[in-house]
């Protein structure tokens, strides 16, 4: 039957009913997972609207996900970063949530010390087994929703979990009913769905999900876990591995509105960030991330990143305090002990360092010729360069005023005398066999002995 669509506002078929299929062999999409091989990409050459929310965020599973895959944080360092989490959200909660385990004493504690806190934003949700005892827990501690797992693909249901489609089905409705007579908003984390057969099982089961939340009157979150990374962001892919056919699919054929869909994605095919901005666009106003990307094998979503995709799609930042994310990450490198690959973008201790001496003869001139964008300004990280073998007279100049912070009327040029000592030091190093970058400690110990005592280590002159 034709009906007139109240988002497109255009006459759709309506006849799309799908029933769960309730196979006796599991569908593993062996064409594209074999095992032995690299996972094949299928093209249907089906194309699906862009729909991007009127509102999108980020959500936070640096306390769930992210912990998982390193030492527990203690108390202190989760409230600490709780605080940072919702300073870099800003007060209109871009970082709309972040989700906690509750079942030790830790935990607890965890939640408490960061509700005293009195925060808005982020919104402490929680993740549970899918248990009545587990729920009345939830509801104890006032916690408005929680996370619950329901596995969709069958490699999880006939596997691990040992049931048939039905009896899986079955069990996780009996779960979220539980948390409906708790009083508490369900978030289904479909774990798995990109091999999942989509019409088979998750669209009926997602149909069902909507049909208790109707009759309960409590919405129902659906979060769509690529839970090994499988998901690609381009359009024309078939099912299972289509980010934007999946997100179509929920809202389409099931009636998810953008504000309870949910992205969860991993990055072992190096597609996470893509994943997640894929998301946005076809219609899940939530992505789920954690801090620096911390999570199970390769991790998650870096939050920092999708920080930036959001003011790239956005034309804004909304609020959020990005030069938070510097003092994350210097968080996780000196409280916690955390080793952030120096390369990483945004947080990297060489992010925005340059060794070229081309590179840095283009920031001589202006620092925005080889520099993202403006690092000093949101992120409190000026443009710099380290000086090796490849540096040049261009790379050393550079080093001396940003080392010793003069100011643009006072900026050295690459053909200044000490300039050109310190570029002959430099070069004698690397004749004797040395390799290694030279430390700030070796050149300014350089820079006072030519400059006959003027420039000392740690002098700032830019004032």
């Amino acid at each position: 039957m034709l009906e007139l669509s109240p988002k497109t506002n255009l006459l759709e078929e309506n006849d799309y009913r799908f029933s769960l299929q309730d196979v006796k062999e599991p569908k593993l999409f062996r064409e594209i997972y074999n095992y032995d091989e690299v996972p094949k990409l299928s093209f249907n050459h089906r194309r699906v609207p862009m729909n991007m929310p009127e509102e999108i965020w980020i959500t936070d599973t640096s306390f769930r996900d992210g912990q998982q895959s390193v030492n527990p944080y203690t108390v202190d360092q989760i409230v600490e970063l709780f605080k940072l989490l919702s300073e870099l959200g800003g007060p209109y909660g871009r970082i709309r949530q972040t989700e906690f385990f509750i079942y030790s004493k830790k935990d607890r504690e965890a939640i408490e010390r960061c509700r005293e806190l009195g925060l808005k934003f982020p919104e402490i949700t929680t993740w549970i087994r899918a248990s009545r005892e587990d729920f009345k827990l939830v509801k104890e501690l006032g916690i408005k929703e929680t996370g619950m797992l329901v596995s969709c693909s069958d490699y999880h249901i006939f596997k691990k979990l040992k049931m048939t489609r039905r009896e899986a089905m079955e069990h996780y409705l009996a779960a979220v009913k539980d948390a409906f007579d708790a009083g508490v908003v369900p978030r289904c984390h479909l774990e798995d769905i990109t091999r999942a057969d989509f019409y088979g099982f998750v669209v009926p089961f997602v149909n069902e999900l909507m049909k208790l939340s109707e009759e309960a009157k409590i919405p129902v979150r659906i979060r769509a876990c690529d839970t090994m990374g499988y998901g690609v962001p381009y359009t024309e892919v078939a099912l299972p591995r289509s980010v934007a056919g999946i997100i179509y699919g929920l809202q389409h054929y099931s009636g998810v509105s953008s504000e309870y869909l949910e992205w969860h994605g991993h990055n072992d095919f190096y597609k996470s960030v893509a994943n997640a901005a894929t998301a946005w666009l076809y219609g899940a106003s939530g992505v789920n991330c954690s801090l620096l990307g911390i999570g199970e094998r390769t991790g998650n979503v870096p939050l920092e990143a999708m920080v930036f995709e959001y003011a790239s799609l956005r034309g804004s930042l909304d609020g959020m305090d990005t030069r938070a994310i510097t003092k994350i990450a210097r968080y996780f490198k000196e409280e916690i002990g955390y080793e952030i690959p120096p390369m990483t973008p945004f947080v990297g201790s060489k992010f925005n360092e340059t060794r070229a001496g081309i590179h840095a003869d283009g920031l001589l001139k202006d620092e925005e010729i080889y520099n993202i964008f403006n690092t000093e300004k949101l992120l409190d990280r000026p443009a710099k360069v380290s000086v090796n073998k490849n540096s040049g007279l261009a790379g050393i100049a550079c080093w001396i005023n940003q080392n010793y912070g003069f100011s643009e009327d006072r900026k050295l040029g690459k053909h200044d005398m000490i300039v050109e000592k310190l570029k002959l030091w430099v070069d004698e190093q690397y004749e004797d066999g040395r390799t290694a970058s030279i430390s700030n400690t070796e050149l300014e110990n350089k820079v006072y002995e030519l400059s006959g005592g003027a420039l000392k280590p740690g002098d700032r002159k830019g004032d």
